[in-house]
């Protein structure tokens, strides 16, 4: 009831009507970007691998180093297949020495959780998605809007790190995460509360000048940073090593698909992900062909207009040999050829705006 108050546009995605907008896209981001904005992603699924032999099961099918993690501590990780491709890109949370907390994408939650279950016998394994909502409140003043709300000291949490705490007395997993490139907090709460925790959120920022922002801004903060989406740069058929996101790797333990991914590693691959400018006018959009002198060489995997940056990007994956930073491409768009450059990731940096604490990846 709080988005329809609001005014959102919804959409479907993965069997939820999600905000898509609510006031101006453009508005939206830059809010994040200047002060703060509020997103309700309540539609990612959370499963719990738990038990005697959970950090042996995490480990054998995720790509990071999870025996890192210290309690209260999350890390980026892939799941792969047994061909390196990626069943989902996920954040795992080390509840404590023998609980961890996988949060995956909406549409990939059955999938991973089944994945889960079937190698692994020694935890555990449970889909806790239906006791969490999650809001996200993202950008440079974020600390400021949640801190009289928040029982934890927010100024000590790192980024990477989580806390147990009450926010406005009810129990809360706060969480330094975020997926815009600005500092900001990732909230699990319980679904009951979920309404109550954003209005008090958003009555708390509007010193602030917070925004309640939906999808339509996620995507375009997560692309001026050069980041992953399940179903566009990431896929089954896709290796974290062509993702160029090799250092969420470790290949100092066994897990499901790590010979493959080492083999590209050793040997190369024949195509990779590059970020890359539009020169001419034109929106790249997912599965335009990439071009090199009116071959097709690739196809974009993402691609809108930049609000920072105040022209068209886009990611795609190209033959490895154009990877470099000012290669020259096309795009071709609606049967129009149109002049790229590949680009340096990410696009957005701290001179294009108010200063980022990074995010995910």
């Amino acid at each position: 009831m709080a988005h329809l108050g609001l005014g959102a546009r919804f959409v479907g995605f993965a069997g939820w009507q999600m905000p898509v907008q609510y006031s101006s896209l453009l508005e939206e981001h830059r809010r994040v970007r200047s002060s703060c904005g509020l997103f309700d992603v309540s539609h990612m699924g959370e499963i719990e691998v738990r038990g005697g032999g959970a950090l042996a099961s995490v480990e054998i099918v995720s790509t990071n180093m999870a025996s890192s993690l210290g309690q209260g501590q999350c890390q980026y990780t892939f799941i792969c297949n047994e061909k390196g491709g990626v069943k989902d890109d996920t954040l795992l949370y080390r509840l404590s020495e023998d609980r961890f907390l996988f949060c995956v994408n909406a549409g990939n939650t059955e999938k991973v959780y089944n994945w889960i279950k079937e190698n692994t016998s020694a935890a555990e394994v449970l889909d806790v998605s239906e006791k969490y909502a999650q809001i996200a409140l993202q950008g440079p003043l974020s600390e400021k809007v949640l801190k009289p709300l928040c029982s934890a000291e927010l100024s000590s949490l790192r980024y990477y790190h989580f806390v147990n705490a009450g926010v406005c007395g009810r129990p809360a997993i706060v969480s330094r995460t975020g997926y815009t490139g600005e500092d900001g907090f990732e909230i699990y709460i319980s679904p009951d509360e979920a309404e109550f925790i954003w209005d008090a959120v958003m009555d708390a920022g509007k010193d602030a000048g917070i925004l309640p922002c939906g999808l339509g801004a996620r995507d375009t903060l997560r692309l001026e940073m050069g980041y992953p989406l399940y179903g566009h740069e990431l896929d089954e058929d896709t290796t974290p090593i062509e993702a160029g996101l090799g250092k969420f790797v470790s290949f100092d333990k066994e897990f499901i698909g790590k010979d493959v991914l080492a083999r590209q590693v050793e040997k190369g691959v024949t195509r990779t992900l590059v970020g890359f400018e539009m020169e001419q006018d034109g929106i790249p959009r997912s599965d335009y062909r990439i071009l090199k002198e009116g071959e097709a060489v690739g196809r974009v995997a993402s691609g809108s207009f930049s609000p920072t940056l105040g022209r068209a990007i886009g990611m795609g994956y190209v033959k490895a040999s154009l990877k470099n930073p000012g290669t020259t491409i096309e795009i071709d768009i609606r049967g129009k050829t149109k002049r790229a450059r590949v680009a340096q990731m990410p696009f957005y940096r701290k001179s294009h705006a108010l200063g980022a604490a990074g995010g995910r990846p």
